[in-house]
C-alpha cells in the first residue's frame, strides 16, 4: 500500500489532489506493476487501524519486502561459496592509474591489483574520485508489536509523507526514514527520531503505544538528479557503479546484471547511456565576445570598461630581451601569472577575469567542488579546460594526511575533466583558522607521500628559505612562498626571506598570497619571482576582470624590469644630462 494520502497539516491543493475520488494522484504508467485507489472508507476496511487523516491510497497488490540485513549475510555466504575473496576492515584509499587504467587500488593493507576494477562505495564513492555522490543520511528506528496481541495488527507497508511504516513477520516494524544533507555527520539525534515517530503515529496510531527496540542511521549515496551513476569511466578499466540514494537493495539485481554483461561481454546496454557520469559535466559557453562585452564590466563605482581591444600580453617578438619561458614539471607555459576561483561574486564574473588575466594555469579547491560550497557550484564545468591547466589545491585541510587524500582526489577531479596527465596539485595544509599560516610539518610531510605517488607538487608556505629547500629535495616542483597573509592583500611583507629563496632556489618560486595591488605585483616579479598566484586582489575588486588585465600586465612588466637590470640606488643626484658641451654666457 503506497502513497496513503493523509489531511490535515499539508497544503489544501496538495490534499485536494490526492483525496478526490474522481481525480486521485497519478495513476502508474503501463510499465508499472498494477495499483488500485482505494477511496477513505476502502482503506480504513482494507487496513484497520490508520488515522483518521488518511483519505485514501494507492494499493500496489505485487509489492513486498526484503530483509535488508538477511539479504547481505546470505549473498555474503554465496560469494564465499563460488571462491569470491571477501576482505573485511579493508580501507580503500585511492586508485593508482598510469596512461588511463587503473593499475592498483591503495589500501590500508597495502595495495590490490585487478585486471578489472568496480566502483561501488555508495556514498563514500566521492572520496576516491570526484563523482557528484554526497552522503545523504538516513535516520531509522524500530518497534516491536506488543506480546498481548495474538496477531499481528499491521500486514501491510504503509506510506505517507515522508515516512514508511514496514512490518516484519517476527513482529518488528520498522520506521524510516529522515533524509539529511549533514555529510558524515553520525549518530541519532532527538530531533530525527522525534520527526519519524510523530509521522508514524499520525499515519499509524498505534504506534505509540509499541515498545521501541532499536535505533540506527545510515549514509545513503544521493546524486545532483537522485539518479545512480553506471557505466565506463575515464580508464578503461575501471566501471562505476554507484550513486543509487534510497534505492539500492531495489536496484542491485538490474545493476548487477548491466554491469556483469558490460565488462564480461562488453556488452553496453542501450539504458546506460542515461546514467553515465558525463551528464553532469555541462560545459556552458566562454565566447570571447560574451566575456568581453562591456555590459559585462559596468558596476556602480566606475565607468564600464571593456578589455576586449587591449592586448592580454606583450607578445616575445616586441621584447628587446627574449624571455624563456615558464616550465613547472615538465610541463611549459606563456603566462606567468596564475589565478584562482574563489571570492567571486557570481561564476560570471571569474569566467570574464580568467579569460582577462591570460592566464594558463587556474587553481581550483577540491573540497569546495565537491561539497558544491556556495559560488562553487557547477564551478569544475565553467571553464574550458582544454585552455587552461588546472591546479586542484588542498585548500581546507589542516593535517597531512587530509591534504594527501584531497589531493588524490584532485588528480581524479583532473583526469574526469580531460586532462588525463595532470598530476599536479598546490599543497595547502593549514590548521590556524585566523592568520591561515600553512604548517610547515605538516605540509614538508604531505609533499614527500605526495612526490613518491607521482605527483608534481607545488607547495603553499610561509616565506622561509631553509624549508623551501627542504622541499626542493624532496622534489617538489615549486614552492610558493607567501608574501603577505592570504587575502591580506597587505603586499610583500618578507621580501627579505622571497629573495633568499630565490637565490637559493633551482625550481621555480611562485609568490602566493597578500599581493593586493598591480604596483604590488610588478615589485614581485622585479625580485625575480619566476610567477605569481592572485586570487583575492581580482576575485574582490569593484571591476574583477580589469583587475585581472592590470595584474596580467604588471606580471609582464615586472618581468621584464628583472630582466633588464634596474638601475643602481646611489645616495646622492646624478644628473641625466650630460655637463660637457654645456652653452655658457
Amino acid at each position: 500500500m503506497k502513497k496513503a494520502g493523509e489531511q490535515g497539516s499539508r497544503g489544501a491543493g496538495e490534499v485536494r489532489k490526492i483525496t478526490s475520488p474522481s481525480s486521485p494522484s497519478s495513476p502508474p504508467s503501463p510499465y508499472q506493476s498494477p495499483a488500485y485507489w482505494l477511496d477513505k472508507t476502502a482503506i480504513h476496511q482494507y487496513q484497520p487501524g490508520l488515522g483518521e487523516t488518511v483519505a485514501g491510497g494507492w494499493w500496489y497488490p505485487e509489492d513486498a519486502q526484503v530483509d535488508n540485513q538477511a539479504l547481505a549475510n546470505l549473498l555474503w555466504t554465496a560469494a564465499e561459496s563460488v571462491g569470491v575473496e571477501l576482505k573485511d576492515g579493508i580501507r580503500v584509499q585511492a586508485f593508482l592509474q598510469q596512461q588511463g587504467q587503473v593499475v592498483g587500488v591503495q589500501t590500508n593493507a597495502g595495495v590490490i591489483r585487478a585486471g578489472h576494477y568496480v566502483l561501488a562505495a555508495g556514498a563514500w564513492s566521492n572520496e576516491l574520485l570526484p563523482l557528484p555522490v554526497r552522503p545523504r543520511k538516513g535516520q531509522m528506528l524500530s518497534v516491536r508489536v506488543p506480546e498481548s496481541l495474538s496477531e499481528l495488527p499491521l500486514m501491510r507497508i504503509l506510506y505517507g509523507q515522508n515516512i514508511y511504516i514496514v512490518p516484519r513477520q517476527n513482529g518488528e516494524i520498522i520506521i524510516g526514514a529522515t533524509s539529511e544533507d549533514v555529510n558524515f555527520t553520525p549518530h541519532n539525534t532527538p530531533a530525527g527520531i522525534q520527526t519519524l515517530l510523530q509521522q508514524a503515529i499520525r499515519l499509524y496510531p498505534s504506534l505509540e503505544h509499541y515498545p521501541i527496540q532499536k535505533f540506527w542511521w545510515g549514509f545513503r549515496p544521493a546524486t545532483p538528479d537522485e539518479l545512480p551513476i553506471l557505466g565506463t569511466s575515464h580508464c578503461k578499466n575501471l566501471t562505476l557503479a554507484t550513486g543509487h540514494y534510497r534505492n539500492g537493495i531495489l536496484l542491485a539485481p538490474v545493476t548487477a546484471a548491466l554491469i556483469a554483461d558490460l565488462i564480461w561481454e562488453q556488452k553496453s546496454d542501450p539504458l546506460l547511456s542515461h546514467f553515465h557520469y558525463s551528464r553532469f559535466h555541462t560545459q556552458p559557453s566562454t565566447s570571447t565576445s560574451m566575456l568581453t562585452h562591456s555590459a559585462n564590466f559596468s558596476n556602480g563605482h566606475h565607468p564600464a570598461v571593456s578589455v576586449e581591444n587591449l592586448p592580454l600580453s606583450i607578445p616575445d617578438s616586441r621584447l628587446p630581451t627574449p624571455d624563456s619561458q615558464l616550465v613547472i614539471a615538465g610541463k611549459t607555459f606563456q603566462s606567468r601569472l596564475m589565478t584562482g576561483t574563489g571570492k567571486y561574486r557570481s561564476i560570471e564574473e571569474m569566467q570574464q577575469s580568467v579569460v582577462a588575466s591570460g592566464c594558463q594555469i587556474v587553481t581550483v579547491a577540491v573540497r569546495r567542488v565537491q561539497t558544491k560550497a556556495a559560488g562553487h557550484e557547477g564551478l569544475a564545468e565553467a571553464l574550458d579546460w582544454t585552455k587552461i591547466w588546472m591546479l586542484p589545491n588542498t585548500a581546507g585541510c589542516q593535517t597531512a594526511e587530509e591534504a594527501i587524500r584531497v589531493a588524490r582526489l584532485g588528480r581524479e577531479m583532473a583526469k574526469l575533466l580531460g586532462q588525463e596527465d595532470n598530476n599536479f596539485i598546490k599543497l595547502e595544509v593549514i590548521p590556524d583558522s585566523k592568520y591561515l599560516l600553512p604548517d610547515p610539518i605538516g605540509t614538508l610531510q604531505a609533499a614527500e607521500q605526495l612526490v613518491k605517488e607521482g605527483f608534481a607538487v607545488l607547495p603553499y608556505i610561509n616565506a622561509d628559505p631553509m624549508l623551501a629547500k627542504h622541499l626542493e629535495d624532496v622534489g617538489c616542483a615549486t614552492v610558493m612562498p607567501l608574501a603577505s597573509p592570504i587575502g591580506s592583500g597587505q603586499g610583500l611583507k618578507t621580501t627579505a626571506n622571497i629573495k633568499i629563496i630565490i637565490e637559493n632556489a633551482s625550481i621555480p618560486v611562485v609568490v602566493d598570497a597578500g599581493i593586493g595591488s598591480p604596483s604590488q605585483a610588478a615589485q614581485a616579479m622585479e625580485l625575480g619571482a619566476d610567477a605569481l598566484l592572485i586570487n583575492s586582489a581580482i576575485a574582490l575588486a569593484q571591476n574583477p576582470a580589469v583587475m585581472a588585465h592590470a595584474m596580467n600586465l604588471a606580471t609582464v612588466a615586472g618581468r621584464l624590469a628583472y630582466l633588464a637590470g634596474r638601475m643602481p640606488i646611489k645616495d646622492y643626484a646624478s644628473a641625466s644630462s650630460p655637463l660637457t658641451g654645456t652653452i655658457t654666457s
